[in-house]
């Protein structure tokens, strides 16, 4: 059962290899990343520098290790995206297209990560269905409502185990941010730290939903073990863990460091993209179908980011 990587340095995937590799065996694991290098203790038994565009020499990896499984998490995030949006449509799309064309020929199941990006103004902000209005106004938004189909038609034409899920803003103290527009869930912690102070890009009444990364990975793991008999929908599940503002957010950061304070520098374009994603989702399909049940919420992370980073 060997399992491939893409984006395997980037922030789900750094954390998402080693629990494969305890799952798996680090034997079993085949690592792909474009820029970032990685440290000697990638726990993988290799690692290839690769544009997930090149369809050729992902395919040449599949066939030399045998590969059974991709986690294709290779992508360029909101901000990011709406910057280079040819590059992103390119990336996002492109890849993901060579990554179930290659599980089509070799018999791969296929993890894809979708977003509430994929939501939009349309969408109903509060508990968001599972199954509703997707008409993003980004082009991250736009390549993960099109990924979510294009998971579902291979699912559908070719009988590719494809599945995914929408996450909401990620939260992890292993990683650095990646230009996306919950960036500042992640950012506020080191400046609370260091600096006893934030300059937030979004409004005090920003409301998303979030999620701890151990419980991102956790779902996961838990989605793709899932019998497939179990799952009605298989692709884009609803998950989060927990939602809130930043003003909300720094008020328990208080709670552990007194003097640390938060101002406002509003960014717009991370602002309209905030503005144009629910404040929080209904979860209940992902419940129903495969488990899930998130660990943390709002307090128990909050401890926790604080009690890693004052370690590093």
């Amino acid at each position: 059962m060997t399992k491939l990587i893409t984006g395997a340095t980037g922030q789900i995937g750094s954390e998402l290899l080693p629990a494969l590799a305890d799952l798996y065996g680090a034997d079993n694991i085949i690592a792909v990343g474009h820029r970032r290098k990685p440290d000697a203790s990638l726990q993988a038994a290799h690692y290839y520098s690769l544009d997930i565009r090149d369809k050729a020499a992902l395919q040449d990896i599949v066939v030399k290790h045998r590969v059974d499984g991709i986690f294709h998490l290779a992508a360029l995030l909101s901000a990011v995206a709406e910057a280079h949006p040819q590059n992103a449509w390119n990336i996002n799309m492109n890849g993901l297209l060579n990554v179930l064309e290659t599980a089509k020929q070799y018999q791969c199941s296929v993890f894809f990560p979708s977003s509430i990006g994929a939501f939009g103004p349309q969408t109903p902000k509060d508990n968001t269905p599972q199954d509703t209005i997707q008409r993003p106004n980004t082009i991250y938004g736009i390549s993960k409502v099109s990924g979510e189909l294009l998971c579902d038609y291979y699912r559908q034409r070719y009988g590719v185990d494809a599945r995914g899920l929408r996450f909401p803003g990620l939260i992890s103290y292993k990683t650095p941010p990646g230009g996306g527009t919950t960036d500042y869930a992640v950012e506020i912690f080191a400046a609370a730290l260091e600096d006893g102070h934030y300059q937030c890009f979004l409004t005090a009444d920003t409301r998303l939903d979030m999620m701890y990364m151990p419980d991102a990975i956790a779902a996961i793991i838990k989605l793709m073990q899932a019998e497939p008999g179990r799952l009605l929908h298989a692709n884009a599940f609803n998950v989060t863990a927990m939602s809130f503002t930043p003003a909300e957010l720094a008020a328990e950061i208080n709670k552990h460091i007194p003097e640390f304070t938060i101002s406002y520098q509003i960014d717009p374009v991370r602002q309209g993209i905030a503005d144009s994603w629910p404040a929080h989702i209904d979860d209940s399909a992902a419940r129903q179908e495969w488990g899930w049940r998130p660990q943390y919420d709002l307090p128990t992370m909050v401890g926790d980011m604080l009690a890693h980073l004052r370690g590093k």
